[in-house]
């Protein structure tokens, strides 16, 4: 037992480290605002989320955060780990729940395609909710400049509403298709190695039934 946790802690240590590079590989989309980029550094989460299970990716979206403030420090005042960790993990979840229920290549499709939705709609009331007034109040701006920044993208961005709605939505749902497209053909090259252990494990139990 302690060397299968021992061997399930490495997997979500080096899927940690996988999704901390990866965040530094962003970038922007020129139909949304500046400050909406996308990463792949939830790739590694589902990834372990799928093999591991949904906790196992829940650590993996918060040690990927806790290793990007250490080593990069924090500009946003934390707001944009605690952001990044909120819905990456909602999008693990979901997919990793889904996918547990009966593993199989279209329930982690539906996981993912579920997963999208649930974290964009999230995305969406935190970021309406809480997310934008804390950038506002850490930056000490007002909320109309962010805005201002939907605006000068696309002239129908009015309010927060509006940005929410017809920029950061279309965002998250963008961002969580193009990883779910990565994710399927990279899960069926790694599962085999993620789940080597347990492999052997049930070689070894066969072996000691006959």
């Amino acid at each position: 037992m302690k060397q299968t946790n021992l061997n399930k802690m490495i997997k979500i240590s080096l899927l940690s480290v996988m999704a901390f590079v990866l965040m530094f590989l962003e970038f922007p989309l020129p139909v949304f605002p500046s400050f909406l980029q996308i990463d792949l550094s939830d790739l590694p989460a589902l990834l372990g989320g799928f093999a591991l299970g949904p906790v196992s990716g829940i650590l993996i979206e918060l040690f990927k955060n806790v290793l990007h403030v250490i080593f990069k420090g924090t500009p946003t005042g934390f707001v944009g780990e605690f952001a990044n960790f909120m819905v990456g993990s909602i999008f693990v979840v979901t997919a990793g729940t889904i996918y547990k229920m009966k593993k199989s290549k279209k329930t982690a499709v539906l996981g993912l395609l579920a997963g999208t939705v649930v974290m964009s709609l999230c995305a969406s009331v935190l970021n309406y909710a809480i997310l934008l007034p804390l950038y506002a109040k850490l930056f000490k701006a007002p909320i109309e400049a962010f805005v201002a920044m939907g605006t000068a993208i696309n002239s129908n961005i009015k309010t927060v509403k509006d940005l929410v709605m017809l920029s950061i939505l279309p965002f998250n749902l963008l961002k969580g298709i193009v990883v779910s497209v990565i994710t399927i053909p990279v899960y069926k090259s790694v599962s085999p190695m993620l789940h080597r252990e347990e492999v052997i494990q049930e070689s070894k139990t066969s072996a000691l039934g006959n």
